[in-house]
């Protein structure tokens, strides 16, 4: 979804389960409220995009990062971005910001992850558990043509063992744009830990 206004454009990068319809009408209430254009989409595997096959390679994050996002902001002819990225998307900000930079004004990250924390491990054990026997598969498939692949995709990523040695801290001495941070206070999936870590580190 593209929403036509000033430079620069917000450049939307949903979580782990996220979405274009997931991120509800927030895009087009901040486009409108700030005058700037906006480009919403789903990644690969995720609301009406295609199936992605799995599992999802450990390094689906960095891959986003390294080529998806460059080509959309090529393709789309975006010269000047703030990426607003909730959760994985927020990490996947990070890595482009630290790794490429190009075309970059600026980062929103709402709870990114730059490594694995416990809590955040037995958190989507717990909700691997409720999407087979509660109607979590049900609420996904309002936001994704395959919520199984969309779903499995990400859990069984996030709870391979070798994900515990994912970690995005070498990126964030290279970003070299302003950035806001976002924690809520009672986040199931990650802590303060992950804040104090960016804001130390870019």
């Amino acid at each position: 979804v593209r929403i036509h206004g000033a430079a620069p454009t917000l450049v939307f990068l949903h979580e782990g389960l996220g979405s274009v319809s997931a991120w509800r009408d927030f895009p087009h209430r901040l486009a409108e409220a700030t005058g700037r254009a906006a480009v919403i989409y789903s990644r690969w595997g995720y609301g009406q995009s295609e199936p992605v096959a799995l599992p999802r390679s450990l390094q689906f994050m960095h891959d986003e990062a390294y080529r998806t996002l460059p080509e959309l902001l090529a393709a789309l002819e975006i010269g000047d971005a703030v990426l607003i990225g909730h959760s994985d998307g927020a990490s996947i900000a990070l890595v482009y910001a630290g790794a490429i930079g190009a075309r970059l004004r600026g980062l929103i990250l709402q709870a990114p992850h730059v490594f694995v924390e416990e809590v955040c491990v037995q958190a989507i054990t717990r909700i691997r558990h409720e999407y087979a026997s509660t109607d979590l598969r049900s609420r996904l498939a309002r936001h994704h043509a395959d919520p199984d692949g969309a779903f499995y995709g990400w859990a069984d990523a996030w709870l391979d063992p070798d994900f515990r040695r994912w970690n995005l801290e070498p990126f964030l001495p290279g970003v070299c744009v302003p950035s806001l941070v976002i924690q809520g206070a009672d986040d199931p999936y990650g802590t303060l830990a992950q804040v104090e870590a960016v804001c130390n580190q870019v």
